[in-house]
């Protein structure tokens, strides 16, 4: 099983934190075919590619999705007739058993695997969520990042507050029934009650799944060059902690499942006034995110697009980050990546980077002797800083852990 990832690079404009490969040309005039066009023509055949390739990357022809997703850029901004194309090539290549139901106009696939589309909240009008119950998509992810106008403004967001609650609303009404959507915190002036009343916001929405992060100042952003200049400040140490320290608080006593640092998922359990971490639950929440999940937990994984990362056989590859040069290069019959052998070190440290995210951790049974014992020693002095916690085996951080991950993760790694 693998988890497949399209690229969409499209944007209608740029956001100021946006460190993404991402274009605002999806469309020229007087061209035959538009970039979009072209784009999705490129993705269909790199789909057939890599299939007819993968004995090179995997070792193995790959066969049977885990789950598919559409990200980017922004995924939404494509024609349904793109949309159309794209999961009719993916069922002839991955074989997923489209099936159309001609009474309703709708579309599924005879393997239930969760297909993802990330859209932006003004994208989902009315038409635009009607196309949907034509398309197998069974889960949206939605950027919202604040329920501020002002500072949607400020991160050139194009969606306003109330086009959050109305998309939630028309996708509800087509019958998704898995939504997740982005919250960010820390932006310049916030203050504390600004940061809970953006919580409870988007909790009286009622959707099943959170991502919400630190606003991140990326060099070659707008926003580091602001950061530069002297224009906007980053929050200090103390406020990130007090809004962390909220958002956890807050989503588990609404139900949610911390399961990775930065995600949440409802459970279906009652969970009022629960504060505890997953390791120490039960029952796991259906909602997390079955293909993100994949690449903390070591699931091989193809990228399709411009910018696209694959994983798998112990390689790693990713496609140039130029559309142009990605379209070229495909209509020629050529892969446009580079590509490296993961030896033993790195697939360890990128083990550390990856599972020690989530609220599990690492299972010490998948690594050899070698490195469980190299692992457990590094850890000792974090476990006994209450940063680290070996629970049945599982090696995963403490709460207070999680503030200081990058430090403990730098501490774990294999020099």
């Amino acid at each position: 099983m693998f988890g497949l990832y399209i690229h969409i690079p499209f944007c209608a404009s740029r956001c100021i934190y946006c460190g993404f490969y991402s274009t605002t040309s999806a469309r020229k005039k007087g061209e035959r075919l538009s970039v979009e066009e072209q784009y999705v023509n490129a993705l269909c055949h790199e789909m057939k590619l890599r299939m007819e390739k993968s004995d090179d990357m995997f070792g193995r022809k790959m066969t049977g999705l885990s789950s598919i997703y559409l990200g980017g850029g922004t995924p939404s901004l494509l024609s349904f007739n793109s949309l159309q194309k794209i999961f009719q090539t993916i069922d002839k290549v991955y074989h997923i058993g489209l099936e159309w139901n001609k009474e309703d106009n709708t579309c599924s696939t005879a393997i239930p695997i969760e297909i993802t589309m990330e859209c932006n909240p003004d994208d989902v009008t009315e038409e635009f969520a009607q196309n949907l119950r034509s398309l197998p998509i069974n889960r949206i992810s939605m950027g919202a990042q604040t329920f501020s106008d002002e500072r949607l403004h400020f991160l050139h967001r194009r969606h306003t507050a109330d086009e959050v609650k109305n998309a939630v609303k028309r996708l509800r009404g087509i019958g998704i029934k898995n939504i997740s959507v982005d919250l960010m915190f820390g932006f310049p002036n916030e203050t504390l009650e600004e940061w809970k009343e953006d919580i409870e916001r988007l909790l009286a929405l009622d959707i099943e799944h959170i991502s919400a992060y630190s606003l991140m100042y990326e060099e070659g952003t707008p926003l580091y060059r602001l950061l530069q200049a002297g224009k906007v400040k980053d929050m200090d140490d103390e406020l990130y902690r007090q809004m962390y320290d909220t958002l956890i608080d807050r989503l588990a006593e609404a139900g949610y499942e911390q399961y990775e640092i930065s995600n949440f998922a409802k459970l279906k359990v009652q969970t009022s006034n629960l504060k505890v971490q997953c390791s120490n639950l039960k029952v796991q929440s259906p909602y997390r995110s079955q293909h993100n999940s994949s690449y903390w937990h070591n699931v091989p994984y193809i990228g399709i697009g411009a910018s696209a990362h694959s994983y798998g056989n112990g390689k790693r590859s990713w496609n140039i980050a130029d559309t142009k040069a990605y379209i070229a290069a495909i209509e020629e019959d050529r892969l446009p990546c580079e590509e490296e052998i993961i030896d033993t070190d790195t697939h360890y440290n990128d083990m550390i980077m990856t599972a020690l995210r989530t609220c599990e951790g690492i299972n010490l049974s998948t690594l050899s002797a070698e490195y469980q014992t190299y692992l457990m020693r590094l850890a000792e002095p974090l476990q006994q800083q209450g940063l680290l916690k070996e629970d049945n085996g599982w090696l995963h951080l403490t709460r207070d852990g999680i503030y200081v991950s990058d430090s403990v993760m730098s501490d774990l790694m294999k020099v």
